[in-house]
């Protein structure tokens, strides 16, 4: 359970590693908020890559990213989600807040 953030100009990527649950959520939304904050980015691409699992935590970390992100009038995209995962996001309608892609 970590994230790591990368700056690309007015991109920033959050890689988010492990399981997302309600222990790991909260150390995640602080890093990626401290960062949003820190930059004010256009986007904000949160990578699934490797996730292994994700409860409803999952779907409250993508929410509340959202909102903060769009404190700064910033987008937000979903990347590399597994079929599970990207299933559970568009049943939980984030698909009106973020492009999930794979």
């Amino acid at each position: 359970m970590s994230v790591r953030t990368k700056l690309n100009g007015r991109v920033l990527t959050a890689y988010l590693e492990g399981e997302i649950d309600h222990h790991s959520a909260k150390i995640m939304r602080e890093t990626i908020d401290r960062e949003i904050n820190a930059a004010s980015p256009q986007m904000l691409v949160l990578d699934f890559k490797d996730v292994s699992f994700m409860d409803s935590s999952g779907i409250g970390l993508v929410m509340g990213r959202y909102k903060e992100l769009k404190k700064c009038d910033g987008e937000m995209h979903i990347v590399n989600t597994a079929a599970n995962i990207t299933k559970v996001m568009k049943l939980a309608g984030l698909e009106r807040l973020a492009k999930i892609g794979r």
